[in-house]
């Protein structure tokens, strides 16, 4: 019997366990008193010990069986948990963590768990000196529960329609509601009952345990003269068996009770590359839409504009469907960066309170997969930099403890995420000193903006670190962030005030795939501009302009907003450009910039294509988009005008 098609599934489910595992023993570390901890990760990991077990994978099932005892010893005694335990939970965790994602790739030989599986049994035996219960057997998968008496007519598991009347006794079992694998836990099943006979008449037959319909019912024919508690038993020995019912009459048939409609499930796992592919499908709709709106509009046809606007409506709905599927809540990034948190601030001997806030909110999945790298330069960056040491906050009049905060929040058509730290602030006079001995900045500059404090941290090999260390001091984290959040068509800002705060702001489009954007003119060209980005338009030569610090400017309700020609900026020749032009003002957080263009084309949903612009072009375009007439048009990055 072939289990190799459930592996991904497997390694999903394990992930989330091992990741609940994380998030309760950082938990128990802060409040070692606490009771309530040991359950939650005792049964998250005797979970994942009966997954692995039904898997095959013999040795992450072993570990996590020794990791059991362990943690039932703790759970059933009065010891409390010292930072010895703790730090073996943790690296046992982490050693589950790679021995699961070995295990799925057919590694699981290269493995070596023999150091930290005989510290889980010398700590079990110090805390509980009885004899320690045997290593969970490599065939085998968790522990058996006792067979459970047979349930009363009234509480029986309904009977599966289809298994036929036929010879042998009728064996009806259900698994546990909250069982996973269980497709895989009723092939179990079946090997179990061929182990004591003949199976035929499986009902549903094996091939739908694999649909989304199997709600872990399934009954079959036995042909076997061994005593009823014997079946029993060995069936309940694949685990998660809920009710096991073996019909004494072989006259008995299988009632045809239509019970499995409402025990379906409503969620399915979709592999996100037939997501991806459907986006795919979606984008290369809509330019057709698009293409088609233009075709109606010149053909002035009624029955053309009547079906234009009706696949219109449809592929519109198809796509907000779509992306719908794709969003996901960060929380399934955000939950994994704690113990990153705990980690670096144990080696740099740090304290650290870490708060995650709008974990509900919700980004696109392809966004969300690149989040990781820049969460976690931020974060070290935070706690290294940022931090003082107890000692240094207690000499500032600060708790030792400082304080680290990770939000998202949803603006509009995107998602901001902060990164505030209580720390010390960014050294201006540190950062400008260096800037100038390395040349980037004007020898008599005597202060940085924000904007400008933030360029010089994200070029590539700056670094205000005396020395490197394991965390940080080579000079990439910023540059790493920023350059992959471009890449993701979002931006990135900076806050700092000296000895109090220091925050990362990056802001998100909720989608990459699909945007709204503003159509521009310069010359002959034609450009889109995301409206997320595009705070209003006025009209250039109407509204009087100025000059500050030696840029040209207007002033907007009593504010300044300097102006960039997108003309000067590509240095577009030829046509004189027209008298009378458009200024698209664009705001990002407390920033705002004039862009004036040749003329505007309205508004269009656009679909963004990966763009790899030619060696030395300006770093103003994050991607290309294909105009409704087909022609290829530029999309301009907000961030590199701004």
């Amino acid at each position: 019997m072939d289990l190799s098609q459930y592996a991904e599934l497997f390694l999903a489910e394990a992930r989330e366990h091992l990741g609940v595992c994380n998030q309760l023993l950082l938990e128990w570390e802060r409040n070692p008193a606490a009771r309530e901890p040991t359950s939650g990760i005792f049964r998250a990991v005797h979970t994942v010990k009966g997954m692995a077990a039904t898997m095959g994978y013999t040795r992450v099932a072993d570990l996590a069986h020794r990791a059991e005892n362990l943690l039932d010893a703790l759970r059933r005694g009065t010891a409390a948990v010292n930072d010895d335990l703790l730090q073996l939970l943790f690296r046992t965790v982490d050693l589950l963590e790679r021995a699961v994602e070995l295990s799925v790739v057919g590694r699981e030989a290269e493995l070596d768990v023999a150091a930290v599986a005989a510290e889980l049994e010398q700590a079990s035996a110090r805390i509980a000196p009885r004899p320690a219960r045997a290593a969970a057997p490599a065939a085998t998968p968790a522990p058996v529960a006792p067979a459970a008496p047979a349930p009363s007519a009234s509480s029986a598991p309904p009977a599966v329609p289809g298994a036929a009347a036929t010879e042998g006794r009728l064996v009806q079992v259900t698994l546990r509601p909250d069982a996973l694998l269980k497709g895989g836990r009723a092939l179990i099943v079946l090997r179990k009952a061929q182990a004591l006979g003949a199976v035929h008449g499986v009902a549903p037959p094996p091939a739908a345990f694999e649909s989304e319909d199997f709600d872990g019912r399934l009954a079959f024919r036995l042909e076997s003269s061994a005593p009823v508690e014997t079946i029993v038993q060995a069936i309940q020995g694949a685990g998660d068996v809920e009710h096991v019912t073996v019909a004494a009459d072989d006259r008995v048939e299988p009632r045809a009770e239509g019970g499995l409609e409402g025990a379906r499930t409503r969620h399915l796992r979709v592999d996100l590359r037939r997501l991806d592919a459907l986006m795919d499908q979606i984008g290369e709709l809509v330019i057709a839409r698009g293409r088609l709106n233009e075709l109606a509009a010149l053909r002035r046809d009624p029955a053309i504009d009547d079906i234009a606007i009706q696949v219109s409506r449809l592929s519109i709905d198809l796509q907000d469907e779509i992306i719908q599927a794709r969003m996901t809540p960060v929380w399934q990034v955000f939950d994994r960066l704690p113990r990153l948190v705990r980690d670096i601030a144990r080696d740099l001997g740090k304290q650290v309170a870490f708060r995650i806030e709008g974990k509900d909110i919700e980004l696109d999945r392809a966004i969300l997969d690149e989040l990781m790298d820049p969460l976690v330069h931020l974060l070290r960056n935070a706690v290294d930099h940022g931090l003082e040491s107890p000692a240094e906050r207690r000499k500032a009049g600060k708790p030792p403890e400082g304080d680290i905060l990770l939000s998202a929040v949803r603006e509009r058509s995107s998602v901001t995420i902060t990164i505030s730290d209580d720390g010390r602030g960014i050294d201006r006079a540190k950062v400008l000193e260096r800037a100038k001995r390395e040349g980037f900045v004007d020898p008599h500059a005597d202060t940085l903006t924000d904007d400008q404090l933030l360029r010089i941290l994200a070029r590539p090999g700056f670094t205000t670190a005396d020395a490197v260390t394991t965390v940080s001091g080579r000079g990439v984290g910023i540059d790493v962030a920023t350059t992959r959040l471009r890449a993701l068509g979002g931006t990135i800002e900076v806050r700092s005030e000296p000895g109090k705060s220091t925050s990362f702001v990056l802001r998100l489009p909720v989608t990459l795939a699909i945007t709204r954007a503003l159509i521009a003119s310069v010359g002959r060209e034609r450009y889109a501009l995301p409206l997320t980005y595009v705070s209003e338009t006025v009209e250039f030569g109407e509204t009087p302009t100025t000059t500050v610090e030696g840029r040209e400017a207007i002033v907007l309700r009593d504010r300044v907003v300097p102006l960039v020609h997108l003309r000067q900026l590509l240095e577009v020749t030829g046509d004189a450009p027209p008298p009378r032009r458009p200024i698209i003002v664009l705001e990002m957080g407390d920033r705002r910039v004039g862009l004036v263009v040749d003329g505007m084309l309205g508004q269009r949903e656009i679909v963004v294509k990966g763009f790899d612009a030619p060696r030395g072009t300006l770093p103003l375009f994050s991607g290309a988009t294909i105009m409704g007439d087909g022609i290829p048009a530029l999309i301009l990055d907000a961030g590199g005008i701004l």
